[in-house]
């Protein structure tokens, strides 16, 4: 025999998300210091005031940091997580009856109004503000770093560089392709071809960085080693002199919106070119705490330049066999900086001294005379040699790993190891959202007391 059939209720019950939250989740603390009164003043020049309501932009961002936070990198799984999980619409504000926006009206707000007032640095910069004013950031050191991050292409959409490529109807350009050729055109003069461009996203690069040859792009961060607090990211090539544009472009920027410069830069050797310690000595006055470039070394037993003694007042080198090693060996009517493309002054020893020279098997013995191509910028190099041999420099290298665990961070908790949006502006975009994340997360668990919770997803 059935049981009775148990009538409907006649009245709703009010639930409470706050009793569903715990005290001790990430996303309390996160909300206790997120304050995004500058960034609806900022968006506020955007929204009509007449017709149908738009979705509320914090809606969308206290969405995004979710799907940052957690690794949500789908934005229709993120839709449906909020819509499943309690905290996360206790976090975004919402009742247990009040709608989640659809995934599409999501995107379009997203790739739309935000895109176009930058909306993401806004707001990367409002909880970096919130750091320096609870004294998370020193200031003192800043450490950088370039991570590799796939593009969203495949290997098989790819043309060589060199050759002339046929992009078809401007009228159905996709975005990535619209910018990477207004780039073009923007350019002062021509840069060299690179070897594959990706008809899908052609600003991604082609690199072998990290293991076989992927498209990518790199995420910089410049980083406070006081608190491991992320002060600036950039988006750029994946190559070496790219990074270090990009971290010069961290530097001003940090230094004109928050007038902060750091006494001195970590760095790895890619940061080590003559031009960049340069401009850190030269041009900012930042101690480089970076390993020297140097391709002059050599492990077969002849002699290096370090073994050749500069005269800065004569403008010579001595050679282990006591020569000289001149950059002019004769007086020019027209006088001539003898400066090369590379940025170097070549100095030349005699033809005649080396031919009778005992050391010569040990210095030139594939050649007639040696040569040492010292570069314009030497001074700075110099400046950095005389600081790796400080105890202060041996702690840089372990501050250096700071950034090395963010980007740990950032492919194995955040997920993204792969971006979703493409072009500079989309990898600009979801960088920006992963720094803001990881800031977030580190102001959250370094002010508030107890352990913090990261419940998992509702899925």
């Amino acid at each position: 025999m059935m049981g009775r059939q148990l009538a409907p209720r006649e009245r709703t019950e009010v639930i409470n998300l706050e009793d569903f939250v715990p005290k001790d989740h990430l996303l309390r603390a996160i909300d206790r210091y997120l304050d995004l009164a500058e960034f609806r003043a900022h968006l506020i020049g955007f929204y009509s005031h007449i017709g149908r309501p738009s979705v509320d932009p914090e809606l969308i961002i206290r969405m995004l940091i979710i799907g940052y936070c957690y690794g949500i990198r789908s934005e229709r799984r993120l839709c449906e997580e909020v819509h499943l999980n309690l905290a996360y619409r206790w976090f975004c504000h919402l009742g247990i009856h009040d709608r989640v926006p659809d995934h599409s009206t999501f995107s379009k707000t997203r790739h739309g109004r935000f895109r176009d007032c930058d909306a993401f640095r806004e707001l990367f910069e409002s909880v970096l503000r919130r750091c320096i004013a609870e004294g998370l950031v020193g200031g003192e050191g800043f450490a950088t770093d370039a991570s590799v991050i796939k593009a969203d292409v495949r290997r098989q959409h790819a043309v060589r560089g060199a050759h002339d490529i046929n992009w078809g109807n401007a009228a159905q350009w996709t975005r990535p392709v619209r910018e990477y050729l207004a780039a073009l055109d923007a350019a002062n003069a021509p840069a060299e071809p690179p070897k594959s461009i990706s008809l899908t996203d052609p600003a991604a690069s082609w690199t072998a960085t990290a293991g076989p040859a992927i498209f990518a792009y790199s995420t910089n961060y410049l980083v406070d080693v006081q608190g491991g607090i992320i002060v600036d990211v950039e988006p750029s090539s994946s190559s070496h002199a790219a990074e270090s544009r990009a971290t010069q472009t961290m530097i001003d920027r940090v230094e004109q919106r928050f007038q902060m410069k750091p006494h001195r830069l970590i760095g790895d050797t890619a940061y080590g070119s003559a031009s960049m310690l340069a401009w850190l000595v030269d041009h900012k006055g930042i101690e480089p705490h970076v390993p020297v470039w140097n391709r002059s070394e050599r492990k077969d037993g002849m002699f290096v330049v370090s073994d050749f003694i500069w005269d800065e007042q004569a403008n010579v080198y001595h050679c282990p066999g006591g020569q000289l090693l001149r950059s002019q060996w004769r007086a020019y009517t027209n006088p001539r900086t003898h400066v090369t493309k590379a940025a170097t002054i070549i100095y030349r020893a005699s033809q005649a001294d080396c031919g009778r020279c005992s050391l010569k098997p040990q210095c030139c013995l594939n050649t007639t005379f040696r040569k040492i191509a010292r570069s314009i910028h030497e001074d700075a190099r110099d400046v950095a040699r005389r600081i790796m041999n400080t105890t202060q420099y041996q702690q840089s290298r372990h501050q250096r790993k700071k950034v090395e665990m963010l980007f740990a961070h950032l492919k194995c908790i955040l997920k993204l190891d792969r971006l979703r949006l493409r072009g500079l502006t989309g990898a600009h975009d979801e960088f920006l959202l992963a720094a803001t994340a990881q800031n977030l997360r580190r102001l959250a668990k370094q002010l508030c007391s107890g352990g913090m919770n990261p419940v998992p997803s509702a899925s």
